[in-house]
C-alpha cells in the first residue's frame, strides 16, 4: 500500500517504540516524516534510519510552543505541507497515590500529556486546513476504564474529549482528528520492570501485549484516505482487555494518605 504517497506526517515522540513504528510504516507507505523527540540525538538518528529523502529529524519538547512551532515550521521548510499529526508523546509522570499528589505534579502530567497534544494541533491547525489533513492522538485504555495512574488517566481521557470536540469544529473545513487507545505495549519503558510484560499478559485475552507496530497499523488506517468518512472516534487497540471484568485491585487503602499529613 501506499496511502501515504506525497503526503507529510509529524510524529511527536518518534525515536523509539510507538513513535518510531509509527514513522517506519508512514514511510514504507511513501509519506514523508518529521521524526521529533525530547532527544536530538535519537530524533537525528532515527531521521537518519529511514532516509533523508524521506526524513527529517527535531528536538521537540511539546512543553514548548517555541519547540512545536519550529517543528511545524520545519516541515513545511522541508516537504511544503503538512498532512497528518500524531500526537504520540506523554507518559505516566506521576507516581504517588492519587490522595497526596501535588497540584504542581497534576500540573506536570496535564502539560505534558494533554496540553502537549493541544499545542501541536494549534501550530498545526492552519496547515491542515490547506491540506484537508488530520490528526490522530495516542491515547491509552487508561483514558476509558479504571486502570488506575489516576492522573496519566485523567490526561489521557483529556485527550478523547478535546479530539472529539476539535472533530466537531474543523469537519466542516474536511480535518479530521481520530484517537487510538492502546492497552498495554511492549516499548522500551518497560525495560526497568522485569517480569512486568508476561504478567499483564494475563489480563488480555488474545494472550500477549500489544507491539509498537499494532498501533502503527491502526494509525496508518486512520491518518490515511482509507479512514476519509471516519472523524472524532476512539479506536482501542487492546487485545480484548477492555472486554472483561478488571483484574486490577482499585479498592481504597485502608487509611488514606493526604498531601497535608
Amino acid at each position: 500500500m501506499r496511502r501515504f504517497e506525497g503526503k507529510v506526517a509529524i510524529v511527536t515522540a518518534a525515536a523509539q517504540g510507538i513513535g518510531q513504528a509509527v514513522v517506519r510504516r508512514i514511510v514504507a507507505e511513501g509519506g514523508a516524516v518529521v521524526v521529533t523527540d525530547l532527544r536530538e540525538d535519537a530524533a537525528l538518528a532515527a531521521a537518519a534510519d529511514l532516509g533523508a529523502q524521506h526524513a527529517l529529524g527535531v528536538k521537540v519538547d511539546v512543553t514548548s510552543r517555541t519547540d512545536v512551532d519550529a517543528a511545524v515550521a520545519a516541515a513545511i521548510g522541508r516537504f511544503g505541507r503538512l498532512d497528518l499529526v500524531v500526537n504520540n508523546a506523554g507518559g505516566c509522570i506521576v507516581t504517588s497515590m492519587p490522595e497526596d499528589t501535588s497540584a504542581e505534579d497534576w500540573h506536570r502530567q496535564l502539560d505534558l500529556t494533554l496540553v502537549g497534544a493541544a499545542r501541536c494541533i494549534q501550530a498545526a491547525i492552519p496547515h491542515l486546513v490547506k491540506t484537508r489533513g488530520n490528526v490522530v492522538t495516542i491515547s491509552s485504555v487508561n483514558g476509558i476504564a479504571a486502570f488506575g495512574n489516576v492522573e496519566y488517566a485523567a490526561a489521557k481521557a483529556g485527550q478523547i474529549a478535546m479530539s472529539q470536540n476539535y472533530a466537531a469544529r474543523y469537519g466542516p473545513l474536511g480535518v479530521r482528528f481520530n484517537v487510538v487507545a492502546p492497552g498495554t505495549v511492549r516499548t522500551p519503558n518497560w525495560d526497568s520492570q522485569p517480569g512486568a510484560l508476561e504478567t499483564l499478559t494475563a489480563m488480555y485475552p488474545l494472550g500477549r501485549v500489544g507491539e509498537p507496530e499494532d498501533i502503527a497499523a491502526a494509525v496508518a488506517f486512520l491518518g490515511s484516505d482509507d479512514a476519509a468518512w471516519i472523524t472524532g472516534h476512539t479506536l482501542p487497540v487492546e487485545g480484548g482487555v477492555l472486554t472483561g471484568p478488571n483484574p486490577i485491585d482499585l479498592s481504597p487503602p485502608d487509611t488514606l494518605h493526604t498531601a497535608s499529613q
